[in-house]
């Protein structure tokens, strides 16, 4: 028979791509846990993953039970959660900042149920464009940042999100469009459109440009994607955009989405959060939640590695 052990076991494998990293994350040993997946194996009658793959490939069987897991256990979590604000401890208060632009698509909705689920938490929402959240966060100011720059700080722990590919969107007549992927050197006659930040807080530049020592012909910003979307379009410059940002349009016919080196350009997003809150039981709802959004709701992300 099924437990939720087992779904819980799946899941934790497909986040983490080995046995090895998968045992960590359940406290288990790698014997132990490879003998629960024989014993489920034994029950189901089927394998569910192919063994020494990585990342790690499931089997029909193996995907089947995960949809299971991804459709069971929020419901669990949410039961949870009930039982938990009757039991007390609800209040709380929880003050984020985001760095990143294009994060308020999965945000808003991961927002909306919790503030449902946890009406006693204070919540409050600032963006993290016009001031520095992190330092802000380990002063107790903010109590949660979205980032993608984690920045070693005393007292702060990064939970990962998830992983996305950043891409370039150009527009669709431009000589690049045709390319496999895009190289640094693609870049260096181009105007390239950026989010009002840092440089050093873009992956275009830390990851892609700068380890080749390129710079583009000029940079310009916008704050709006819709925005740098049209003005990519109408061929006044690139931009690198997260996929699942960048796939609204693209989709459509709107601009073209190119891969940023021969093996793309990843990323991971993180929550910061102190220490001392990660046993919060709305925080740890929060986390819960911004990942079953992200997964349901964005296109091409996948659990971080």
């Amino acid at each position: 028979m099924l437990e939720l052990r087992h779904l819980k076991t799946l899941q934790a494998l497909r986040e983490a791509d080995s046995l090895v990293e998968a045992a960590e994350r359940l406290h288990l040993t790698q014997s132990a846990l490879s003998h629960q997946f024989k014993e489920l194996e034994e029950r189901v009658g089927l394998p569910l993953f192919v063994r020494k793959t990585k990342p790690v490939r499931f089997t029909s069987a193996g995907l089947r039970l995960l949809q299971l897991a991804d459709s069971v256990l929020p419901q669990l979590r949410s039961a949870e959660r009930d039982l938990a604000r009757l039991a007390g401890g609800t209040a709380g208060r929880l003050h984020m900042a985001i760095e990143c632009h294009s994060c308020f698509q999965w945000l808003m909705p991961t927002i909306d149920q919790f503030r449902d689920a946890w009406p006693e938490v204070e919540l409050d929402l600032a963006s993290g464009f016009s001031f520095a959240p992190l330092p802000a966060l380990a002063r107790g100011d903010l109590d949660l940042v979205v980032t993608s720059d984690p920045v070693e700080l005393a007292g702060i722990t990064y939970v990962p999100l998830f992983t996305y590919e950043a891409l370039l969107a150009v527009d669709n007549q431009h000589a690049l469009a045709g390319k496999p992927f895009i190289v640094p050197e693609d870049l260096a006659s181009l105007t390239l459109i950026t989010y009002p930040v840092e440089r050093d807080r873009l992956d275009i530049f830390t990851r892609f440009l700068e380890p080749a020592d390129i710079e583009p012909a000029q940079v310009r910003t916008s704050e709006l994607t819709v925005m740098m979307m049209q003005l990519v379009a109408s061929g006044r410059g690139v931009c690198c955009l997260p996929n699942w940002a960048l796939h609204e349009y693209s989709s459509r016919g709107y601009v073209t989405a190119k891969r940023l080196g021969e093996k793309g350009l990843l990323c991971t997003l993180y929550a910061a959060i102190r220490a001392d809150m990660l046993d919060a039981p709305f925080m740890r709802d929060f986390l819960l939640t911004a990942k079953d959004t992200s997964f349901a709701t964005l296109e091409g992300v996948s659990a971080a590695r």
